[in-house]
């Protein structure tokens, strides 16, 4: 019989559009994720981040919960979710306060916060995320923690992630209906960069891109803040369908043909090199070389990353991404992607597999993950500031203990 979630544990589920994935984290003392439990298995009722099929969803998310449930030997209550698609979309806002006292508090940021995100959005919007980018305290300006300095104006730049209302109302009614509650909503490119970054990385200018599916993630981080974020709806489920069309094979096996032999430069790719590939309708297998595989698969992904790059051009944030581009997500993992981007992108690429954990590391190093290690990284955050507006605020239950102890002597 499994024991119940511990409060330490935190739980990152991520329903993408090829597959399911759940991890359960622990939070060590130290103040690292220590990984106990995985569980994976191929999505269906999803595309593009939007849910198509309540009830393959479903049954998809059961099916990953119950493998992570039996690693961890843990009974799962509770999930921080990943939420993609198109219909996110992020702006940038300025909000002012005037400072209440001689010098800044921390209500005077609260309040500060609260103006900037209370702008008008669209019946059908809700805001994801508000992410602090910097302060001004009258002239002083860039400032990123401003409690305490004197002044009689605070001004706030934030970065607000919104998604569509029925979009996520759907994708928490399949977890809820496992069974599940939902710790929060968390944007799939901001878990990703939580996952994969250094801190000298978004202090020097960088662009994360989880490559999955059905959409590209993008966050831009510059002076360690958020200032771009977005959805491409084009992905690696693309690369697939052109493999099946071209050499006429099932989607199924186009994608093991993908994962196992292609490649995404052409002359890294030996003409003499060839592959088998299974037919439609019972006829037998063909083979093909798979210098033509590449052929077909660098124009593709020689558009995605065209898509990623017009995208953080529109952003205005291209020459301030110093450290250059990270790629993560299962797309990236090609071949030859990563050399394929350095010559679109003109600038240093990567490839961000998740970094700074304990636990079950051979399972979870991987860009595959990105996204749920980034969710359980999330929750650690969420965790802490639970854990230290507790103790500076301690609720009702906890001053009505003390009363009752104060009545029977042992206060």
């Amino acid at each position: 019989m499994s024991k119940a979630l511990d409060k330490n544990l935190i739980v990152g589920l991520d329903i993408g559009t090829s597959k399911v994935v759940t991890v359960v984290g622990e939070v060590l003392p130290d103040n690292t994720v220590n990984v106990v439990g995985v569980g994976t298995h191929p999505s269906e009722g999803m595309d593009k981040g939007g849910v198509n099929d309540i009830e393959l969803v479903i049954k998809s998310i059961k099916r990953s919960l119950h493998e992570a449930e039996m690693m961890s030997d843990c009974q799962i209550s509770s999930v921080y979710l990943a939420m993609s698609g198109r219909h996110v979309k992020c702006q940038n806002e300025n909000g002012m306060v005037p400072i209440n006292e001689t010098e800044v508090t921390q209500d005077d940021v609260d309040n500060v916060i609260h103006t900037a995100k209370s702008v008008p959005l669209a019946a059908e919007r809700m805001v994801l995320h508000v992410l602090p980018q910097e302060y001004n305290v009258d002239v002083q300006e860039g400032i990123k923690s401003p409690i305490g300095m004197s002044g009689v104006r605070l001004e706030a730049k934030v970065h607000l992630i919104t998604c569509a209302n029925d979009m996520a109302k759907n994708i928490v009614k399949c977890v809820e209906r496992c069974g599940l509650k939902v710790d929060a909503l968390v944007s799939s490119s901001l878990a990703s960069s939580y996952a994969v970054l250094t801190e000298d990385e978004k202090e020097l200018g960088v662009a994360v891109v989880d490559i999955g599916g059905g959409t590209m993630d993008l966050v831009v981080y510059a002076n360690g803040a958020i200032r771009h974020t977005s959805v491409i709806a084009v992905a690696g489920n693309q690369v697939t369908k052109d493999i099946a069309q071209i050499f006429r094979t099932p989607l199924s096996h186009a994608e093991q043909i993908k994962v196992q032999y292609a490649c995404a430069q052409r002359h890294m790719v030996s003409l003499e090199d060839s592959i088998e590939v299974p037919s439609v309708g019972g006829r037998p297998a063909r083979s093909m070389s798979r210098h033509t595989l590449a052929e077909v698969v660098e124009p593709r992904y020689q558009e995605l990353f065209d898509l990623i790059l017009a995208d953080i051009r529109k952003s205005g944030w291209e020459d301030q991404i110093a450290a250059g581009i990270v790629l993560t997500g299962g797309t990236a993992k090609m071949e030859g992607a990563v050399a394929l981007a350095e010559e679109v992108f003109q600038m240093p690429v990567r490839l961000g597999n998740p970094v700074n954990l304990k636990g079950l590391t051979e399972y979870v190093e991987d860009s595959i993950y990105s996204t749920s290690i980034g969710l359980l990284n999330y929750g650690k955050q969420d965790l802490q500031v639970a854990n230290t507006d507790h103790k500076e605020n301690p609720g009702v239950g906890d001053w009505w203990q003390r009363i009752q102890s104060w009545f029977k002597g042992e206060f």
